[in-house]
């Protein structure tokens, strides 16, 4: 049964309903939530559950906008209750639509099958090997997720070099390369082989530098525009900067004289049907298409920037009440509990801004789930 509120055209197998064609100037993936099932019989240790239905619902929502499915990445709750194995499945059954769509897919590989300390450097190289076959068999992009257990194992930048690069010479297609920064996750502190971020980009340069034809891109979730910015012009010619900060996507995205960064963006989960709009606007050369890009976009910062605020790791919770409110899924539950991991001001200020915005198809709707909410924790009206 598809999600309360999804047309029915939109189910898993089924071809998308007035489906708009990708944008034609920028490479755009929204890193895609998952739907718990709510009357499993699961706890906060796992294993997870999902809607099936309502989860691949949502993915033909954001191919119908034009956009592609980042899936299987920290949006969907990735070493945060959505375990390999349900990852490895969800992976299967996302590529399977996106054959029958024609949709855009990128998916994570990472290591999370690992236990959380104590592995090896060969471990880690295994574990990856065996999630990217299931990428790869899937018929999807790979993104080489950045890896906490690596973080762990790692002695230096030759460990992340030699690793990298022994993935890198035997991917199917090529591969995204993911810095997701510390304020996303701490234990990837130090990644690519010291603190020193100048040290790290040069570790990274590297490496793409050895293998640039198996180089996508590099997707950069480090809140950092300036140094996203200066990577950005650093890449070789064919290999993308896929923006992954969602505080400052419009200005990256739009882009400069000197270049512009394609997106990989949690943010775009929620904001699916306004990005696409703006992003239509950049295939209009030229100061005016730019511009319009901007009046559209801009204004969905202040959201963005409420949804990811510190512990930003948290940000996902966020991401799932908007979906509830906007009628993607019959419920605000989510894998291993984490619907708690936001207070119930915060959550109604998202309401708020993204109200604001226009988000929701059916506001009044909307409003009633939200003061249910509220209601149920003893809050007071929305």
């Amino acid at each position: 049964m598809n999600a309360p509120g999804t047309p029915a055209s939109s189910g898993p197998g089924a071809a998308p309903r007035a489906a708009h064609p990708p944008t034609r100037s920028r490479t755009v993936f929204a890193a895609a939530h998952v739907v718990a099932d709510p009357y499993a019989a699961t706890g906060p240790d796992g294993p997870a559950a999902l809607d099936w239905d309502a989860t691949l619902a949502f993915r033909h929502h954001l191919w119908a906008q034009g956009l592609g499915v980042a899936e299987a990445m920290d949006t969907a709750q990735r070493g945060s209750g959505l375990d390999w194995t349900a990852a490895a499945e969800l992976i299967r059954r996302t590529g399977a639509e996106a054959r029958a769509a024609g949709g855009l897919l990128a998916c994570g590989a990472g290591t999370d099958q690992l236990p959380a300390h104590g592995a090896t450097l060969d471990q880690v190289r295994a574990a990856y090997e065996e999630q990217l076959a299931v990428v790869e068999d899937a018929g999807a992009r790979p993104v080489l997720l950045a890896s906490r257990q690596l973080a762990a194992a790692a002695t230096g930048p030759e460990d992340y070099q030699e690793l990298y690069g022994h993935l890198l010479r035997q991917t199917a297609r090529p591969a995204i390369l993911h810095w997701l920064g510390p304020r996303f996750d701490p234990a990837l502190t130090g990644y690519w082989g010291g603190t020193d971020p100048d040290a790290a980009t040069a570790t990274l340069l590297r490496i793409i530098a050895a293998h640039p034809d198996r180089v996508d891109g590099v997707k950069v979730s480090l809140l950092d525009a300036d140094r996203e910015i200066r990577l950005r012009r650093m890449l070789p010619p064919g290999v993308r900067c896929y923006t992954g900060d969602d505080f400052h996507y419009p200005e990256l995205i739009a882009g400069d004289a000197h270049g512009h960064s394609d997106a990989l963006l949690g943010i775009f989960d929620p904001l699916a049907r306004r990005a696409a709009d703006a992003l239509r606007h950049l295939d209009t050369p030229g100061p005016r298409g730019a511009a319009a890009f901007r009046a559209v976009l801009d204004p969905t910062v202040v959201l963005s920037r409420h949804l990811f605020r510190a512990p930003t790791r948290h940000y996902r919770t966020g991401i799932v009440l908007l979906a509830w409110l906007a009628g993607h899924q019959s419920h605000f539950t989510m894998v291993g509990g984490l619907q708690s991991a936001r207070s119930l001001p915060h959550l109604r200020r998202a309401h708020q801004l993204a109200d604001a915005l226009g988000l929701f198809p059916d506001p009044e709707r909307a409003a009633a789930r939200m003061r249910a909410l509220l209601a149920v924790h003893g809050g007071q009206d929305a």
